[in-house]
């Protein structure tokens, strides 16, 4: 109980110290994103030891929604990587104490290289503070660690105010999520964002159609040949008016019925659920889940009756997509 209960305090003294952000969020926060809005540069995040950890993950975040970012290694940077900072860039320099003497050591560089300093500091009268052109609050009632050593509280806030800045810049921007995918083309994620049904449709004489009047001997071939446990159904100008699944035809044989004596039209299941070919393979799988069926079949446009290809379950597990 002892363990739980320190842990919740952690937890508690962190959640109040990124609400309390909320409240003394002013003019300067609205300044920085306009700075970083209006610079033609790119924004280098730099910082010290936990500080310089959160400010790693501040410009990965703000390269990935469409800031371009990179982070700076003070201490690296005293020793030549200060030539990665070009003219109108926008530095922004992290510390708690706002004295860190290896952030300190390249303050006059950053001002000479004509790059803008966005201050983030939990001491308002730092010397950081004062050199920023815009200071960022980012102070802490107290730390969550008991000794008040450990930065804890002060690390949560910091990566929430770089997380505030990096949104904000993001719907300033208008960035989608079409946008996002092309920084994020690897694994899973990039495929939902890239993948479109008509990338991984089925189409021409791998889509398994037949006509109302055939008969459930030759639809049976259909559905076997093509590999995907369905046929869809139309009439004689192309109108997909169902399907027939190889689930539907053992419930039928389950009932007792003669399916080889009947038609497709007989059999077949009336109100095909249907998808857009540029839509979101991503999509196509939520319809799947919605309504637990494993095809769709595909058209052209909204308006269309007649498919022009069909999406499997398999074909999207395969993608990487489910």
């Amino acid at each position: 109980m002892a363990i739980l209960a320190e842990a919740k305090r952690v937890i508690m003294v962190e959640a109040q110290a990124v609400a309390a952000l909320a409240e003394r969020l002013d003019a300067s926060f609205q300044q920085s994103v306009e700075l970083i809005l209006a610079s033609k540069g790119r924004v280098v995040v730099t910082g010290m030891g936990k500080s310089g950890l959160i400010g790693q993950k501040i410009a990965s975040t703000m390269a990935s929604t469409g800031t371009p970012a990179f982070f700076l290694h003070p201490a690296e940077g005293i020793h030549g990587d200060l030539g990665m900072i070009m003219t109108g860039d926008v530095v922004i320099a992290i510390s708690n104490s706002g004295e860190t003497d290896e952030l300190l050591r390249i303050l006059p560089s950053i001002k000479r290289l004509g790059a803008h300093l966005i201050a983030m500091s939990g001491n308002p009268d730092s010397t950081l503070a004062k050199a920023g052109d815009l200071f960022l609050d980012v102070s802490v009632k107290e730390e969550a660690c008991p000794l008040g050593l450990a930065p804890t509280a002060s690390t949560t806030a910091t990566l929430a105010m770089g997380d505030a800045l990096a949104v904000a810049l993001l719907v300033e921007r208008g960035f989608k999520a079409e946008d996002f995918a092309i920084f994020h083309p690897g694994g899973s994620l990039g495929k939902k964002l890239l993948l479109r049904v008509e990338d991984m449709m089925h189409s021409g004489s791998a889509m398994p159609l037949v006509t109302e009047g055939t008969l459930m001997k030759e639809a049976l071939f259909e559905i076997t040949a093509k590999g995907l446990g369905i046929t869809g159904v139309t009439d004689a100008e192309g109108t997909l008016l169902g399907v027939i699944t190889d689930g539907d035809l053992r419930r039928a044989l389950e009932r007792g019925e003669d399916i080889l004596q009947a038609t497709a039209g007989q059999l077949m299941k009336r109100g095909a659920k249907r998808i857009v070919r540029r839509e979101l393979a991503a999509a196509a799988l939520q319809i799947m889940e919605r309504f637990s069926i494993t095809s769709l079949f595909v058209f052209e446009n909204e308006q269309d009756q007649a498919p022009c290809g069909v999406i499997h379950l398999h074909d999207l597990l395969k993608a990487g997509i489910a």
